[in-house]
Parts: C-alpha cells; structure tokens; sequence
C-alpha cells in the first residue's frame, strides 16, 4: 500500500473511532474496568459520619485534632490486545472483511484506553505469534497500532488460539485487561479440545474479555446452486449443492454446534463475551458489554 493510501485509511478510522470512544465508550470503559485498587490521595479535617477505620491517627496526633485519610481509584491499567490475524479475516460478504471490524474495534479500544490514561498493547497471532507491541501510552503509539492493523501481512495462514494465550501469559507478566478478538474459526475440530485450558489460566493471570467477529454467511448458506468453498487457512476446496435444503439445514447445525462449544468454554473459563457481525454496528454489543461489566 502506497504511504499516501495508509496515511488516509489510518487518518478516516481515527476520526470515528476517537469520536466514537469520546462521546460514547469513555464513561462505560471507566466503569467496567477497575483500576487495581486505592491509592492514598490526601488527608483532611474529620467530618461526622466518616469512616473512624480512616483516621490518621500519626497527623491527628500533630496537630492534636482527628484527620482522615483519602484514597482514590488506583486507575492506571494495562490493556493488551490479543488479535487473530489468520486468513479467516480475509472474508466479508457485505458491507466489509472481518479484518476491517477488527481494525476499527482496536482503534476504538486504544483510544478509550488512552483517554483513561492506560497503556495499550498489541499481539498478532495466527498459528504462531506474528508480531508484538508492547504497551505504551500516547497517540503516536496508538497511531502506529492502527497502521500496523491496516498493513500487517502475516507469515501463516492457520489459527492457533491456544498458544496465542500461551504466548500472553508468559510474556505479560502485569496483571492487565486483554481483548482477545478473533473469529475463533480455530483449526481444531472443537474450540474445548484447542483452547479452554489456556484461556482459564490466561484469566486467572489477566482479565480476559473476548469479542467474536463474524459474517452473515457463516451462519446460513442462501439457496444460490452450486457453490464453489475454498477454505482460506488449508486451502481445501469442496463443492456443495446450496439448493438441498438439507445441506442449507446442516451447514446453520453446524455453526450452532461451533457456537454453543464456544459459549460453553467463555461461561467455564469466567470470560465475558461479545458477538459482532461484520455487516452490523459494534456500538450497541460494545456498550451492553463494558454496562454488564460495569453491574458487576
């Protein structure tokens, strides 16, 4: 891509996405995600009605009336985003490729990080780990994670979920809020096989949320004839006859099957979700994610 092209792409998903995560993402990303705890702040005169457990009794007894202490949201926190960057994301039906969900639902997270003063981090991931930013703050970092997200070519084509999470519990060695963003078009037969065990241990360390990006067609096949699939990780090609309304009926079981494994492993693992469809809007999956979390 020339430069001139990049910069314009990463100039158009900057001005909606920092909008986006101005007005209507900041206040809920605040709330649904804590700081690690209280720092103290300051003391001041005791009131009636405060808490006697946060007397200061050392500044109390210098000036030989009662002072309490202050504490304050420790708010700083460390946001990683753990990003499948296989093939699958070369597919869109409508409107856009999954990719391009994925590019604009990072901008959006980075600035709303940035905005609460968080540090932002970034990790491709296919079958193995393609590339890592570590966690800085700044527009210019995130600019550059925006950038990266429009042009990254990687090696691999195939999906490894399992040692991506692997990968994200030896290297981050903070306790940090991580978004992983993936199809989860994994190459396992069954996601609990490939991945379950890594993504609870990944939650024990880390607070893990995971969004799903999908496109209309992975859930029903329309009744077009002949239809020639080319599998975009392996490269198998097979023909299926979409006008046998029995092929339609097993190939939507076989997404409901593939989901309800997925939502089974997220509800063991203690993983919040979010399901977004790459023709749709983010906002309202988004905000219903970070106000659910924000109950807790």
């Amino acid at each position: 891509m020339e430069t001139q092209e990049l910069l314009k792409k990463v100039r158009k998903i900057e001005i909606k996405t920092r909008g986006l995560s101005s007005h209507i993402f900041s206040g809920e990303y605040h709330s649904a995600f804590k700081g690690r705890g209280m720092a103290f702040s300051e003391v001041r005169e005791y009131m009636p009605g405060d808490d006697i457990r946060a007397i200061d009794w050392n500044v109390t007894a210098r000036f030989n009336h009662p002072f309490v202490k202050i504490f304050e949201e420790e708010r700083e926190l460390t946001v990683i985003l753990l990003v499948d960057v296989s093939a699958s994301g070369e597919f869109g039906t409508k409107v856009q490729f999954k990719k391009d969900l994925v590019t604009e639902l990072c901008a959006v997270l980075s600035f709303s990080a940035i905005q609460n003063n968080d540090k932002i981090g970034i990790i491709f991931f296919s079958d193995t780990i393609e590339k890592f930013i570590p966690p800085k703050k700044g527009k210019s970092h995130i600019l550059r994670i925006i950038r990266e997200l429009i042009e990254f070519q990687p090696q691999n084509k195939k999906t490894d979920i399992g040692n991506a999470l692997r990968y994200l519990t030896n290297v981050i060695k903070k306790r940090s809020i991580c978004f992983l963003i993936s199809d989860f078009a994994d190459n396992a037969s069954s996601a609990k096989l490939n991945f379950e065990d890594s993504l609870k241990l990944a939650n024990k360390k880390h607070d893990m949320v995971a969004l799903q990006i999908y496109d209309e067609r992975e859930t029903d096949l329309p009744d077009v004839g002949l239809v020639r699939f080319r599998h975009a990780e392996t490269g198998e090609v097979i023909h299926i006859d979409s006008s046998d309304q029995r092929v339609r009926m097993n190939y939507k079981k076989r997404w409901d099957q593939r989901q309800k494994e997925l939502t089974e492993v997220f509800a063991k693992s203690g993983v919040d979700k979010a399901i977004l469809r790459s023709d749709q809007s983010y906002v309202q999956p988004l905000m219903q994610l970070f106000k659910k979390r924000g109950r807790k």
